[in-house]
């Protein structure tokens, strides 16, 4: 059978889930291919039809997602109206603060201290930089030339990490209970000094057009239903970043981003510089929306960093040293439009482009 739904959940099989996740790539190829599902699918808007929302709403409620195609196909048949009707009331608003590792090379280098400015917030969670641990580890297997690395921020030499056996390097918050792990390639820039002080943040927000509490445990619940099955490290990750947040809840605005990103970018603190960015967002945009937000940030004072697909902000994959590698599912990452490096898209991986690319200019 083929149909714009079966399509969308056979390319989730075969471009997200393939290699993280066996039991949403098994069920996504299923569903594909099941005129019934993709006709109950069918009924809902459009946004609501994604491989994520479903399969995240069928946890919410307690429904098997590991136990193989036919009982998670009956126990959705059976409870459908409340499948629906939590589609219909929830979002895909995935809150990674792994994305924090890749993020944290361009906050050291702004102008201190921040006020950091969220747009896709969610629960709020990757507002909170300055109160995780990081440990960097040298992708040595994707490097082929050791020397292109040169040193891993200037914390140490990567001839040096590799003679100890320990390719890595630790820095941050002692007592966090979150510590984000990021494999490095390239030049990063994580200057030493991060060792003594990550950096400075002095005022915190978040836009989203449904914020989550992260006092409210129902919301909590969603977004560890929006884990996938077989990444338990996410899950713990999850719910340490959650006990961060809760000791300082993040101020967040329900709104439209458009509108919002002024107003709050208009509450900043003197002496502080305003630092909007945003992960994973855009892309639930139409491409005119993008770009009437990119306009609004090009008007702003401050700094803008995103990290989102490739082909989601034109400005920046046209500025881009060379393409993503094909199937990689890797984000751009840039500075006020201008590409600095390929991520991960949870902040698993920071590949850093050479200096000489100039950064993508």
């Amino acid at each position: 059978m083929d149909s714009a739904t079966g399509d969308l959940y056979r390319a989730f099989a075969e471009r997200e889930a393939r290699g993280n996740s066996a039991s949403y790539q098994d069920l996504a190829e299923r569903v594909a291919g099941d005129e019934e599902l993709c006709a109950l699918l069918d009924g809902l808007p459009v946004a609501k039809r994604q491989p994520n929302l479903l399969f995240g709403s069928v946890r919410h409620l307690g429904g098997p997602v590991t136990a193989g195609y036919p009982a998670f196909r009956t126990w959705v048949s059976a409870h459908w109206d409340e499948v629906a009707a939590t589609m219909l009331r929830r979002r895909t608003q995935t809150n990674e603060a792994g994305r924090c590792a890749t993020l944290l090379p361009l906050l050291s280098a702004l102008p201190q201290p921040l006020a950091l400015i969220e747009v896709g917030a969610s629960a709020g969670l990757c507002l909170y930089p300055d109160r995780y641990r990081y440990r960097y580890t040298v992708d040595v297997g994707e490097v082929r030339d050791v020397g292109e690395v040169r040193d891993v921020g200037e914390v140490r030499d990567v001839g040096e990490v590799r003679e100890a056996g320990d390719p890595a390097v630790e820095f941050g918050a002692q007592e966090s209970p979150v510590t984000l792990e990021c494999a490095v390639r390239g030049p990063v820039p994580l200057p030493a000094s991060l060792r003594e002080r990550l950096p400075e943040v002095v005022w915190r927000a978040g836009i989203d057009l449904n914020p989550l509490d992260v006092r409210d445990e129902g919301d909590v619940r969603w977004l560890e239903s929006l884990v996938w099955p077989e990444q338990a490290h996410r899950l713990e990750r999850l719910r340490g970043a959650v006990q961060v947040a809760r000791t300082e809840p993040p101020h967040l605005v329900r709104g439209d981003l458009n509108a919002t990103v002024r107003e709050l970018v208009a509450q900043v603190p003197a002496g502080a510089t305003p630092v909007v960015f945003h992960s994973a967002v855009l892309a639930y945009l139409s491409p005119e929306a993008r770009e009437e937000f990119a306009v609004t940030m090009r008007g702003l004072p401050g700094h803008w960093i995103s990290n989102e697909a490739v082909s989601v902000l034109p400005a920046v994959e046209r500025r881009l040293p060379r393409p993503a590698p094909a199937g990689s599912g890797l984000f751009a990452l840039a500075l006020d439009e201008r590409p600095v490096a390929f991520t991960g898209p949870h902040g698993q991986s920071l590949h850093w482009f050479r200096s000489r690319d100039g950064l993508g200019a």
